[in-house]
């Protein structure tokens, strides 16, 4: 009976709501073939996961979540598969996760340091990527695969 009780708790506390610990609203725009946002949104994180709340006209119309899977409002799928889907088949499967948080992508592949952020330039045969964080802004665009995220704080938007 112990175990039943303990094995009940796991799988409930798997469904429970999420704590994060940092929520920001940014002007975000992310350009894919397959995706098309240009509005308000949350990205909210912890240290295990990172969420991204897409609002338009003040409605939520998409939640995506990324922890050890990324969920969509279409279910769940390991970050390769999403990649590929979304994205790029190219893409180390932490990109999506690094671009929202801010951080440097392919393990910071020719990062330079700017006088208030980073910069990285990465060019293989299969991407051509211009990726440049400050403390107000993200910006990625990959020519190659026509794809682009913007993420500007709400007071930068003007």
């Amino acid at each position: 009976m112990k175990y039943i009780l303990l094995i009940f708790t796991l799988i409930l506390s798997a469904c429970s709501v999420k704590s994060y610990e940092h929520t920001s609203s940014k002007i975000i725009i992310i350009k894919s073939p397959k995706l098309k946002f240009a509005d308000l949104g949350y990205i909210r994180n912890s240290g295990k996961s990172v969420e991204l709340e897409l609002f338009v006209a003040g409605k939520a119309v998409e939640k995506i979540t990324l922890n050890h899977r990324v969920c969509t409002s279409e279910g769940c799928m390991d970050k390769r598969s999403f990649n590929k889907e979304y994205l790029s088949a190219a893409y180390p499967d932490d990109m999506l996760q690094n671009i929202l948080l801010g951080r440097p992508i392919y393990a910071g592949l020719k990062r330079v340091q700017t006088a208030d952020g980073f910069e990285q330039r990465v060019e293989t045969q299969h991407v051509e990527i211009t990726y440049s964080v400050n403390p107000h802004a993200i910006y990625f665009k990959d020519t190659k695969n026509k794809i682009l995220i913007n993420i500007k704080d709400m007071e930068q938007r003007r």
